[in-house]
């Protein structure tokens, strides 16, 4: 008995070592009685055993597939929000109270030290920016509701009041004298900036008057007269405040109005350049300004002169590295970089949080700028398609500038981070803008087809907030759309052109012309005109079969007489906004509705063309 419990003793030891306690059990009850047991379950052990490594190589598998499959996945949860109706309206909004909120926490820690040094409160500064936002999305709301119809009403006269404005603010003893310049009112103790209110002025006053001039087939000329002299008479009056930072968007404001309206390539460049060399001229100009661009080319060398403010922010952007230094916990905002708070925030925000903080701002501009350009691109509006690509021009363009003087890639201009930087008025004409991007977002046809047919969302209820009507083309604006076609097809659309060179015009698209051949809608040539629709519709004349020979439309070979063939073209007139503009009677009146964005079968093979097939919608 002794043998047989150190036997089991010895068993026992070698199965712990093993770490499987019920198998060295077996294996000595197997020894005392030796039967058929031991050859039964030694199958079972070795499945048993083998268990564990199938488990982990099948879940190493699922896991593999599940992580090649992931971006598949972030790519298609992408595709469905931006496929629906209200996803641009959605994002704008999210956009806009993230980089408020973002803005009001990078002040908040960059202004904190300066506003004690100079008001003993660390919360002064901040506690006035707070208040501009809270105005801000007061003014976003209210362009938020505003129709669309009564922004351009008011267009001009708000153009009006700010140039008003601008000569006011001149006047010794109503503008204030601060750091050796012109530029605030101050209203309730409160600064107003009035150069910032004219860019909202001149972005809806310049998309409204070139959106009429094009309905007008106006010529470079006419689409230069209005807006050229009324741009620079604002630039003079923002000159001799002074402040040159503005005078840069404002000629950015013009350029991109001037280059979303269609203006032919050599006078944009022409303009471009002339806006260039007065720039340089005018930064030369001034003795502060030509210091600042001689530092910036390496001509001044002076670490405690022009170039402090850069250098300095170059030492905070290396101070964060990767990952920063901590939220508050910057070094520069002690007095080290002069306007931490405002025009350099992006420094403040390079050390704190680091590389990954200043590359989040980076991408938070360029997903706006992606909404706003969508929002450009699907509304059907021309004054809304204007408006909403300048006014997305210019937040870029200001974001970029600011980021790039920051790391040195600019001189500096300052112009300020848009949102971001400490500013009243900024931050009020900033937070206007993208009410206006909101507005137009829910002008969009898919948007309006969806807010029109459907219930309004909790949102909307709590907001109260109007149901869009959507965009009407006018007779006259379908008309010369129309003209617009036939010239630029060269006269094959729209009948051939007689002995004055003027193509002859015919009733309707779709109407047979002089040789039989019905009108089909030319592509346009506007900014947004997509550029697969000439291609389409070469295929579609390609893949029509060519008539028999010695046969015509009117006549064919075998006698007898027979009206022309219907066409079975149709297409999206993206110029003129609507789907099948085919007819002066149907686009008069063209309303939106599920599905209205689908082509419509010409008029031409429509039997019951003269009543009408779909529901009308109300002017704004």
């Amino acid at each position: 008995m002794s043998r047989v419990s150190s036997d089991k003793t010895a068993v026992d030891a070698a199965a712990v070592d093993d770490g499987d306690l019920d198998d060295a059990m077996d294996d000595v009850t197997d020894g005392e009685n030796p039967s058929g047991a031991a050859r039964n379950k030694a199958p079972e052990r070795a499945s048993a055993r083998s268990r564990p490594g199938a488990d982990v190589s099948a879940a190493a598998s699922t896991a593999a597939s599940v992580t090649a499959s992931l971006p598949a996945l972030i790519i298609d949860a992408v595709r469905n929000l931006l496929a629906r109706p209200l996803a641009s309206y959605q994002l704008v909004l999210t956009m806009t109270f993230m980089l408020t909120a973002f803005g009001l926490v990078m002040v908040l820690s960059a202004s904190s030290v300066e506003g004690y040094s100079q008001e003993g409160s660390a919360y002064g500064l901040f506690t006035t920016q707070v208040i501009f936002a809270g105005l801000g999305l007061v003014v976003f709301y209210l362009m938020l509701r505003v129709p669309i119809r009564l922004l351009r009403r008011f267009a001009a006269p708000s153009m009006a009041i700010t140039i008003l404005l601008l000569g006011l603010v001149l006047v010794p003893g109503i503008g204030v004298l601060s750091q050796g310049a012109r530029r605030w009112f101050i209203v309730a103790g409160v600064s107003v900036q009035p150069s910032e209110l004219v860019k909202v002025a001149l972005c809806i006053w310049g998309a409204h008057l070139l959106a009429s001039r094009r309905r007008d087939n106006a010529s470079i000329k006419e689409l230069l007269i209005p807006l050229v002299p009324v741009a620079m008479l604002v630039c003079v009056l923002i000159i001799l405040e002074p402040n040159l930072s503005t005078t840069i968007t404002i000629a950015i404001i013009v350029g991109a109005a001037l280059w979303f309206a269609g203006l032919p390539i050599k006078v944009f460049s022409a303009f471009a350049v002339s806006g260039v060399v007065l720039a340089v001229i005018l930064a030369l100009a001034e003795g502060y300004r030509s210091q600042r661009v001689m530092s910036f080319l390496g001509g001044i060398d002076d670490p405690q002169g022009a170039g402090y403010q850069a250098r300095q922010a170059t030492y905070a952007l290396a101070n964060g590295g990767v990952f920063g230094v901590g939220l508050g916990q910057s070094s520069a905002k002690w007095n080290y970089l002069p306007n931490a708070h405002n025009d350099f925030i992006f420094a403040i925000i390079g050390e704190e949080l680091g590389l990954l903080g200043g590359l989040l701002v980076v991408f938070l501009f360029v997903l706006l700028g992606y909404i706003g350009f969508r929002i450009a691109h699907r509304s059907t509006d021309p004054f809304l398609r204007l408006m909403t690509a300048t006014i997305t021009v210019l937040i870029l363009a200001q974001a970029f500038i600011n980021i790039g003087y920051v790391i040195g890639l600019l001189p500096v201009t300052g112009i300020q981070l848009p949102l971001i930087s400490a500013g009243g008025t900024s931050t009020l004409t900033v937070l206007a803008m993208l009410g206006l991007l909101a507005n137009a977002a829910r002008h969009e046809p898919e948007a309006v087809a969806a807010l029109t047919a459907g219930t309004p969302g909790r949102l909307a209820r709590v907001l109260r907030l109007p149901t869009p009507v959507g965009y009407r083309q006018s007779r006259a604006e379908t008309l010369r759309d129309r003209l617009d076609q036939r010239r630029s097809s060269g006269g094959r659309t729209a009948g051939h052109p007689g002995a004055s060179g003027r193509p002859r015009a015919t009733g309707r698209t779709g109407a047979p012309n002089r040789r039989g051949r019905p009108a089909e809608p030319a592509p346009s040539r506007g900014r947004f005109t997509m550029p697969w629709k000439r291609a389409a519709w070469k295929r579609a004349k390609a893949a029509e079969p060519a008539p028999a020979r010695g046969a015509s439309p009117r006549r064919p070979a075998a006698g007898g007489r027979t009206r022309p063939a219907p066409s079975t073209r149709a297409g999206v007139d993206y110029r003129g906004g609507y789907p099948g503009a085919g007819s002066a009677r149907r686009s008069a009146s063209p309303g939106w509705r599920a599905g209205a964005h689908q082509p419509r079968t010409p008029r031409s093979a429509d039997p019951g063309r003269d009543r009408p097939t779909h529901g009308r919608v109300g002017r704004r």
